[in-house]
């Protein structure tokens, strides 16, 4: 079958390496694509954000599946409106993608279903956003209503903190001004990353990981929209897995089709591992970044008829299968990441990729011949090993073989992991 597959970054870089390999596929196109996807498929110009566009190719062209691999596409509906025209979607309604589109309709569905998650309140006033400072404590959790590239979350462990992001996010800087916040309490633990595969009643787990969301080694500096992944999860053990599935995804799943939303495509719980068991920090409607490049490192079985039959809306009988080894990923970003960065600066060179070690291009663009750095996360560099150390090291050593003066990267990455197998 031909497969449209939409965005431009390492997530999808990734899923087009794993799509390629499908002994199903026929033509696999990517928009816009980017130089690393264009060793797997072949790319269109194609404006996502016109959905008439995309559905009059995908009939010219007898594409039977579209995988949307970013949130924006998804919550500006481009699956309600390509499964209008014929076109069968992995991924979310626009009504389901509220759970990542807005923070406070996913806080309120879990408070009417009792899903586990930090206390909360939702302000769509300044003045009322900052009086509640008064009445509790610190550290706090202040984030941007809506969509916000991984960005939109401050971790406040002061009143002037809490403030400066308070009017960060009502003027605009993650969005647009005048959007809802949502303040909650500062949950303790170790995260992971928790992936289903959802047909619109049931969900099949589809891997774990952890990220590393801070810009700096040791947990420091800002958010990002993440820094480098490992999977599995080790933190996630199979007694807390089939909580976080029992307490917050299969509630989740109910919920949603309760109110006429049911949810088809991947489910991404982003949990807290806390003393009294996971709870749900936010979802995202879409394989997270860098997540996606380890998952789809360790997957075996193809991903094309599983993507297929979510979209579908019956996942019967689907069981992906896994490598057992542990892959690692490590995210080279332009200096100044997530602020301010030069774009256009060379890559000189890139190791071969081999059967182990994989280069997935996130932010690179090819002006002739050469190939430049075009947003802040450039590459992901990414390996598979027996254990975490041993995928660590491969990843760290093509870091080391890249020619790119103009970045920097996590040198600690998966470095909990290292520390529990080495226990």
């Amino acid at each position: 079958m031909n497969v449209l597959l939409i965005g431009s970054g390492g997530r999808e870089h990734a899923l087009a390496w794993k799509l390629a390999q499908s002994p199903l596929l026929g033509t696999l196109f990517a928009a816009p694509g980017n130089p690393g996807i264009a060793a797997s498929a072949t790319i269109v110009a194609l404006d996502v954000a016109d959905h008439r566009a995309v559905a009059a190719f995908c009939h010219e062209e007898a594409v039977e599946l579209v995988v949307v691999g970013p949130e924006a596409p998804l919550v500006a509906g481009i699956a309600d409106d390509l499964t209008a025209a014929g076109i069968a979607v992995f991924g979310p309604t626009a009504a389901a993608a509220r759970l990542e589109g807005s923070k406070g309709f996913t806080k309120d569905l879990c408070s009417r279903h009792d899903i586990p998650t930090a206390r909360y309140k939702r302000f769509s006033d300044v003045a009322a956003a900052k009086a509640y400072l008064d009445e509790t404590g610190f550290p706090m959790v202040i984030k941007a209503d809506g969509l916000a590239a991984g960005k939109g979350v401050t971790i406040a462990a002061n009143r002037s903190e809490a403030l400066a992001a308070i009017e960060d996010c009502f003027g605009g800087a993650f969005g647009g001004p005048g959007a809802e916040v949502v303040i909650e309490e500062f949950l303790e633990g170790e995260e992971a990353s928790l992936f289903c595969i959802c047909d619109g009643t049931r969900a099949v787990v589809f891997g774990t990981a952890q990220d590393h969301k801070r810009a700096f080694d040791k947990d420091r500096g800002p958010n990002t929209g993440g820094m480098g992944a490992y999977s599995p999860a080790l933190a996630l053990t199979d007694r807390l897995l089939d909580r976080a599935m029992a307490e917050i995804v299969e509630p989740t799943l109910r919920g949603m089709a309760e109110i006429g939303a049911p949810f088809r495509g991947v489910l991404y719980a982003g949990l807290m591992l806390t003393e009294t068991g996971p709870k749900l920090i936010e979802y995202n409607v879409r394989f997270g970044d860098p997540e996606a490049q380890v998952l789809m490192m360790r997957l075996e079985s193809d991903p094309l008829p599983v993507f297929l039959a979510a979209a579908k809306g019956d996942l019967s009988g689907v069981t992906p299968s896994w490598s057992r080894d542990r892959a690692l990923t490590v995210v080279m970003a332009a200096e100044g990441y997530p602020g301010s960065y030069r774009k256009g600066t060379e890559i000189l060179s890139l190791p071969a990729d081999d059967a182990r070690t994989r280069i997935f291009h996130a932010g690179t663009t090819r002006e002739g011949d050469r190939l430049l750095a075009s947003g802040g996360r450039v590459l992901n560099v990414t390996a598979r090993g027996a254990s975490v150390r041993e995928a660590a090291a491969r990843a760290y050593a093509a870091v080391e073989a890249v020619g790119w003066d103009d970045g920097f990267f996590r040198t600690d990455i998966g470095h909990r992991a290292i520390m529990v197998e080495g226990a």
